[in-house]
């Protein structure tokens, strides 16, 4: 496939005599022309960075978006910008496939006042760029043609039948299986899993089992809706297993599935369910390759509606796969349950929820917590959670509360009475805080 892709590149180079490079939609380069230019002008900043680390910067991303690349349909040109880095203009050549960008096409265009490519060669470029996106279509598909090899590794019970799953989804992955790959949730998606993910090597939509744990017995998923009764209602998640080229280049990885939750935002909100917000600072805000509607839900209209994702810790190969899923459910769950996670949480960052979200699937129903945790008990509930997460430092927790002091007082005193337990015992502390905080995940 990148054969193919470099034989097309040099085909739109040679059509319009200039060195082209292809990126995808997330401007990670796939293919590029060779540069025998002497010209110190051919090689700015932003296209020595692209070529050299295989990728753009967000920045430079958002502002040759700004020139409405995405929505256009034949070539557009970009005015040089010294100031960014962009010492020639550029000739955007958009790929698309079927009304959707899949990606783009870079020239260097001619300097001021020399004539640039006839519209003709232009009109002939378009049409290889055409070829290209059926290209990028059909391997994004060919992610989402794995569904079925990769729900059996999600589902699979331990031992012999998940590695016989495991080595199923090698087979079919060919030697990408062996590369690096993140396994990611999204939390919850209503409906099929989407045509194309950018990155992704394979997609699934894993139902949910009766006390909603998504996927098989290997599943620590129990609870990974994001607002009450989205368990019991079985709502499935979709699994996505997004290549990555280095473990600590995860930015692809993490815009991919931001644009993701403004679809599972659409799809929720149409179907009339509505989740507890989460908060938390979102980026992003378009759907990619979505209809218009899917266009206007943005990712905090996606917060709003409890839409969560989890993103896992790399894995090489994919021996590892069904504990990274694990991982990536588990996040999922803690970015339903804290806010301060934001939509999508990474494994690596949840702290304490790494071992809290592999607790049992049934609600937490210790005795000393119950009666703390009923609803008439909220506010002190809260205010015991707020003193623990300041490591019992009175000033703090009051301020945090925005309460005075002696009325903290009185209301641990009063959680003290509820629960027999002693706020001023380590292991007491301990239970009370780990119950409080695995409550946010039931």
């Amino acid at each position: 496939m990148k054969g193919d892709y470099q034989d097309l590149v040099d085909e739109i180079s040679a059509l319009l005599g200039a060195p082209a490079t292809l990126e995808n939609r997330d401007f990670r380069l796939i293919a590029f022309g060779a540069h025998d230019s002497d010209d110190d002008l051919a090689m700015d900043p932003v296209r020595t960075r692209s070529i050299l680390t295989r990728q753009s910067t967000a920045d430079v991303r958002s502002w040759f978006e700004a020139f409405g690349i995405a929505r256009a349909t034949g070539p557009v040109r970009i005015p040089a910008a010294p100031d960014a880095g962009v010492f020639r203009g550029r000739i955007c050549l958009p790929v698309r496939y079927r009304g959707i960008v899949q990606g783009y096409v870079w020239l260097l265009d001619q300097e001021p006042g020399k004539p640039g490519p006839e519209p003709a060669a232009l009109d002939a470029a378009m049409e290889v760029a055409q070829r290209i996106g059926v290209l990028l279509a059909e391997e994004a598909k060919a992610g989402a043609d794995l569904s079925r090899e990769f729900l059996a590794v999600l589902t699979a019970g331990r031992g012999w039948q998940q590695d016989m799953a495991v080595a199923a989804l090698r087979a079919a992955l060919g030697p990408g299986g062996d590369g690096l790959h993140a396994a990611v949730c999204v939390t919850p998606w209503p409906g099929e899993a989407p045509a194309s993910v950018p990155g992704a090597a394979a997609v699934c939509v894993v139902p949910r089992r009766g006390g909603g744990e998504p996927g098989g017995a290997a599943g620590p998923g129990a609870g990974t809706g994001a607002g009450p009764g989205r368990e019991a209602a079985g709502d499935p998640v979709l699994a996505v297993l997004l290549r990555l080229r280095s473990t600590d280049a995860l930015a692809p990885a993490l815009a991919a599935v931001t644009r993701l939750l403004p679809r599972a935002a659409q799809a929720t909100g149409s179907g009339g369910a509505t989740g507890q917000a989460t908060g938390g600072k979102t980026s992003g805000g378009k759907a990619s390759g979505g209809s218009a509607g899917a266009a206007a839900v943005t990712t905090a209209t996606a917060t709003a509606r409890g839409v969560t994702a989890g993103v896992a810790d790399p894995v090489r190969g994919l021996a590892d796969l069904p504990a990274a899923w694990e991982q990536a459910v588990a996040a999922a769950r803690a970015a339903a349950a804290q806010p301060r996670f934001g939509p999508v949480a990474q494994w690596s960052a949840i702290g304490p929820y790494r071992m809290l979200a592999t607790l049992a699937a049934d609600p937490v129903d210790d005795p000393a917590a119950r009666t703390l945790l009923a609803p008439t008990n909220r506010e002190l509930a809260r205010t015991a959670e707020v003193f623990l997460d300041c490591a019992g430092q009175a000033g703090r927790a009051a301020a945090a509360l925005g309460i005075h002091r002696q009325t903290l007082y009185y209301r641990l005193a009063r959680v003290e009475q509820l629960t027999g337990l002693d706020l001023d015992e380590g292991e007491d502390r301990l239970l009370l805080h780990m119950a409080l905080k695995a409550a946010r995940l039931a």
